[in-house]
């Protein structure tokens, strides 16, 4: 069997490619595990499980979300008085390392605690509300909650993070990603923004 000279060229340029590409993406992962190690994990916990509904869950979360929401976080777009510290000195390539960093992990799961608020919630999320107008978040989101790159997974989130988020929309506190959720959330309840946080929890 004759070997082309181009084709075997071609094969060695693919081969040093992939194994350039896959050293730069373990000194990404190594980067990404050194910042975690050095300040993440205080809150956002080792594996992003979080240690408390005040912070939100990162594992699992998309990579593009979580480099763009540190972005905001850096360019004083999404305001944070414990953030923006922390992001201060983050490069781009650096946010994304730890997007994808998070991204690879497990998502906790649990219950929801209040069967009951949740399957209220089940159903707003999924149809809205047609009577005050409230369109369903699925409409955007998924049916799934996994989102897409560029929108959160909320699917496995902490019910009380999620509820001050939608307070701090309703509020106008939180004025990024607020093209389309001010106008949501304006029109929503206390009841159902509570119901909608419980029912995602258990995702």
């Amino acid at each position: 069997m004759k070997f082309s000279p181009l084709a075997t060229t071609a094969a060695l340029a693919a081969a040093l490619s992939l194994s350039a590409g896959n050293a730069f993406a373990q000194a990404d992962e190594a980067r990404a595990k050194k910042i975690v190690g050095g300040s993440c994990f205080l809150c956002h916990g080792a594996q992003g499980e979080s240690t408390s509904e005040v912070f939100p869950r990162l594992a699992g979360q998309h990579a593009e979300y979580i480099a763009k929401q540190l972005t905001a976080f850096q360019s004083g777009q999404r305001k944070s008085t414990a953030m923006a510290p922390m992001v201060e000195k983050l490069t781009p390539d650096e946010m994304l390392a730890l997007g994808r960093y998070y991204e690879k992990l497990s998502v906790p799961r649990e219950e929801p605690k209040n069967p009951q608020l949740a399957a209220v919630g089940r159903y707003i999320f999924t149809n809205g509300n047609p009577y005050s107008g409230v369109p369903a978040c699925a409409s955007c989101h998924g049916t799934t909650a996994q989102g897409a790159a560029n929108l959160p997974r909320l699917a496995g989130q902490f019910s009380g993070y999620l509820h001050n988020q939608l307070k701090s929309f309703n509020k106008r506190e939180r004025t990024n990603d607020n093209a389309v959720m001010h106008a949501v959330v304006e029109k929503m309840t206390e009841l159902e923004m509570a119901a909608v946080a419980e029912y995602l929890s258990g995702q």
